[in-house]
């Protein structure tokens, strides 16, 4: 069976675009081959990389990227994206087309890299505790939208 190959898009690329391509991987790797890119990328987060180390899974390596990048490197293999979910508001707003897409879903989470702007406000600890909830929510969703999916198959 296919995977089906979704892509995940945000403003950087570097948070939560990220940490929903490594979850989905994690949590149904077999049935989906997930990606992520940005708007205008930007080094990875260092706290998304701390809190997904949390959970087992190395992001540090990953790199960041534009999504025509994205859609280069499936294209050159002869492939296509057949989902994209925009992770932040500033992506749903400004996704480039993505050809062959037959579903499109926008999800907002928090941003990490405002939280980490936040520096001398907020310690460490808050905010680390901070990006472990957007972490969560991000899970949350997939897995609820992995079961929607599965559901849906099954009734098909």
């Amino acid at each position: 069976m296919e995977k089906t190959r979704v892509l995940f898009v945000c403003g950087q690329n570097s948070a939560r675009s990220q940490m929903a391509e490594a979850l989905l991987t994690h949590l149904a790797g077999d049935l989906y081959e997930a990606h992520s890119a940005g708007i205008e990328p930007a080094p990875l987060n260092e706290l998304a990389v701390a809190v997904m180390v949390e959970r087992g899974i190395d992001i540090a390596h990953q790199r960041t990227k534009l999504v025509d990048e994205a859609v280069a490197e499936l294209a050159a293999k002869g492939l296509q994206f057949d989902v994209v979910i925009t992770v932040c508001s500033k992506a749903a707003g400004l996704c480039p087309f993505v050809p062959g897409v037959a579903v499109t879903e926008r999800w907002s989470f928090d941003d990490p890299g405002a939280i980490l702007a936040e520096g001398a406000s907020t310690t460490p600890e808050e905010q680390l505790a901070k990006v472990r909830a957007v972490r969560d929510d991000i899970e949350a969703a997939l897995r609820a939208w992995i079961a929607t999916r599965k559901r849906n198959k099954e009734n098909a």
